[in-house]
């Protein structure tokens, strides 16, 4: 039956990244690898869905009330006058919003741009709808955009460049000059932006994120991509959105309602209650995860790994490998698992093009820190426990 799947099927594959986290399954391992809280979600947005279940809201909905609260809030973050009527699709998270956009904006052979390391996601998207991703390798330790390389990427075929800032795996944040950077390639190239910003409002040690659509000129040309999913730990809830100029909302609308007619109806209505969430909320949550940052920084530290870069946002850490360990990132986190019963994720699995230095591919491991405190407690002694007299890990 397999000659009976489709070509761009047959190019998704099952990853090793998959295979170890069953095997972390099996293991009981602690799971830092994926990026999903394991504490409880803000109580106020929790009551708002269960009084929406009861109220029987329960079928096919759309919530205008949550793009009239989004509007408010580009307005206030970004300075975007943007329509709520036509300007917005809600969709079942964040990656249903992004396939739409992408089956909404790109063509057989269209060439789309990506910052590499990046998450697999964009990938695989561009490859269903037929387009051609190329990827544009930022530049360690610090994954600076090199603007040369940058712009020697386009050519006369790229119709789109994804941006994701705060951006995974590495915590970089796009500074100004990098996004004037992009938008002023977008502009002269005449290319569609599409970002992902699900982590704007996770940034640290002052730093602020800058939507790509607030820079002169790239409002008319970007569209953005967002959650609820990181900001309130609603992974599972599936509430998303894309914002966009109204001719390319319309049609990522048509797509969403052809594939999912409707994000979950209950859970819509709970979006709006976490959307008017107070200021405070917000500024916990860059405090909170901040302190997490730094206790994953030094719990790594402590046993070998090298942290050249300090993630300034989202919820991972990209460390490299201990100087002592040889081997493969892959083989490194299975020898985690099994002895050490703490799970992270191969950063192989995040470079997709060529980089300079081919060991760079395997030399990473990304850890993620949206755990509670019990949890990296845990992990911090499971690790701990197999450190040997040199201060690294036994492995």
């Amino acid at each position: 039956m397999e000659r009976k799947l489709s070509k761009a099927s047959r190019s998704l594959t099952s990853s090793a990244i998959q295979e170890l986290s069953h095997l972390a399954q099996r293991c009981g391992a602690i799971n830092l690898a994926e990026g999903f809280p394991d504490f409880p979600a803000p109580p106020h947005i929790k009551r708002a869905a269960v009084a929406a279940i009861n109220a029987d809201l329960n079928q096919y909905r759309h919530v205008q009330g949550i793009c009239d609260q989004l509007a408010v809030m580009m307005k206030q973050n970004h300075g975007l006058d943007v329509n709520a009527l036509t300007d917005f699709v809600i969709c079942c998270g964040q990656s249903e919003a992004f396939a739409a956009t992408i089956l909404a904006t790109i063509d057989q052979g269209d060439e789309v741009l990506l910052f590499d390391p990046a998450y697999e996601t964009y990938e695989s998207c561009i490859i269903l709808a037929g387009g051609i991703p190329v990827n544009v390798p930022l530049e360690p330790p610090h994954w600076t955009l090199n603007v040369d390389k940058f712009m020697k990427s386009f050519t006369s075929r790229t119709k789109a460049v994804v941006l994701n800032s705060p951006h995974n795996p590495t915590g970089k944040v796009f500074s100004k000059e990098e996004l004037e950077a992009i938008a002023a390639a977008c502009c002269q190239m005449d290319c569609l932006a599409i970002t992902d910003e699900v982590y704007e409002y996770i940034t640290f040690d002052l730093q602020k994120h800058i939507s790509l659509a607030s820079l002169p000129k790239m409002q008319e040309r970007t569209i953005i991509t967002s959650s609820l999913s990181k900001t309130f730990s609603l992974t599972g809830w599936r509430i998303g959105w894309a914002c966009a100029p109204t001719t390319v909302a319309s049609a990522i609308k048509n797509i969403h309602v052809r594939i999912t007619d409707s994000a979950p109806s209950p859970f819509q209505e709970a979006a709006l209650a976490a959307l008017q969430s107070p200021p405070g909320y917000f500024k916990s949550l860059k405090a909170e995860y901040e302190a997490r940052r730094d206790f994953v920084i030094q719990m790594l530290s402590d046993v070998g790994f090298q942290i050249s870069f300090k993630p300034q946002g989202s919820v991972f850490v990209f460390a490299e490998l201990p100087k002592n360990w040889l081997v493969s990132d892959i083989e490194f986190v299975k020898v985690l698992i099994e002895k050490a019963g703490v799970a992270a994720v191969p950063g192989c699995g995040f470079f997709h093009g060529d980089i300079d230095d081919q060991n760079l591919r395997t030399r990473y491991v990304r850890f993620a820190f949206c755990k509670g405190s019990d949890t990296l407690n845990a992990a911090a002694r499971k690790l701990q426990d197999i450190v040997g007299s040199t201060g690294h890990l036994q492995l």
